[in-house]
């Protein structure tokens, strides 16, 4: 009941502060401008992660969950919040962003939050020694940065940052997990607040501030909440993360095939494709929901299934992954390797 009371509350909070914080970010010139890049056509306040933070603290202090990670995610979280708010209000470079990145995934990391062994079929453990932390930083840093690209229309990062709390708090439940359920529930409660004044026709961005916030929490609750999963255990945050992951993953594969730098800005993500494909704002919006909450309930189902229905699950989804990335052009309008073998195989078979 707490949980649920808690989970109103920083809904409550955030919808409230949204307003309070817009004024903020105008106030002090933290705004977005309109280029060829973006989807909005006039300038926009930023800083709305700010709002999704402070009613996150507001959910922490009511909960007083008793946890040993408790300060280093709370200190990590802030560094991440000070490195989002300084590039809304300034625009840091790539290097500035990366090392503010860094210290708040060192901070959780030197408070315990690592990712020490790997469960495998068969009741076998892969323990993962002197590569835990390397391991555990490159999975902070890429899903702070994977909702971080993903960020490119108005309620698309806070949508489907929502579907996949909800889903992770669901697992947990399921594993009785009630710390990482917690988690989960207040973040998801600030995220839908703010989510009110965000979805289209956005009032506010949410900005670095919050991408990078939600990005960080997500990818630090989903480590502590499925490190023990008995089957495939970093398989199922992958799952419940497919869309911004495979957003990401994707728009490296198409840097280099297109032999740009990684860094490189573009206008082929996921949502760029879809609106190219002419699909309006709102209804590409939509679609990539209903996408993460198709991903969602596949994560449940993999972690209530056998071995060999796990398996099939995790093949089935890959290759729609790679199907709907060629529809789409996700790498560009050739790269369709899945769809030429098909194609190939279709035809060999009907040869007499």
């Amino acid at each position: 009941m707490l949980l649920i009371l808690t989970l109103v509350v920083c809904f409550i909070a955030s919808l409230v502060l949204t307003p309070v914080v817009k004024k903020f970010a105008i106030k002090i010139g933290a705004t977005d401008q309109p280029n060829n890049r973006k989807v909005h056509q006039k300038v926009m306040a930023r800083l709305g992660g700010l709002a999704i933070y402070l009613s996150f603290l507001i959910g922490y202090a009511i909960l007083q969950p008793d946890s040993p990670y408790m300060w280093p995610i709370l200190i990590g979280a802030s560094i991440i919040i000070l490195t989002g708010f300084l590039d809304d209000l300034t625009e840091l470079s790539a290097k500035l962003k990366l090392f503010g990145q860094i210290a708040a995934a060192a901070v959780v990391i030197i408070g315990g939050v690592q990712i020490d062994f790997i469960n495998l079929p068969f009741d076998a453990q892969l323990q993962l020694g002197i590569l835990s932390i390397p391991l555990t930083l490159l999975w902070i840093i890429g899903i702070t940065n994977a909702i971080n690209l993903i960020d490119g229309l108005d309620g698309l990062a806070a949508g489907v940052s929502s579907i996949v709390l909800l889903t992770i708090s669901i697992l947990a439940a399921l594993q009785g997990n009630i710390y990482i359920a917690g988690l989960a529930l207040i973040l998801l409660g600030s995220t839908l607040g703010f989510l009110v004044h965000n979805f289209n026709p956005a009032k506010i961005f949410m900005g670095d501030t919050g991408s990078m916030f939600l990005g960080f929490m997500i990818a630090v609750i989903s480590l502590l909440g499925f490190k023990n999963v008995t089957l495939f255990s970093l398989v199922v945050p992958v799952i419940v993360l497919a869309v911004p992951i495979s957003d990401t993953f994707y728009a490296i594969i198409r840097r280099i095939v297109n032999r740009q730098p990684l860094s490189a800005p573009d206008k082929s993500h996921m949502h760029h494709c879809l609106l190219r494909a002419g699909y309006s704002h709102r209804q590409t919006v939509l679609l990539i929901y209903a996408m993460s909450g198709f991903f969602g309930l596949a994560a449940v189902m993999f972690t209530l299934s056998t071995l060999w229905v796990a398996l099939f699950i995790m093949t089935g989804l890959l290759v729609m992954i790679e199907l709907l990335a060629e529809r789409i052009g996700l790498v560009n309008d050739q790269f369709r390797p899945v769809s030429n073998f098909m194609r190939r195989l279709n035809n060999t078979r009907r040869v007499p």
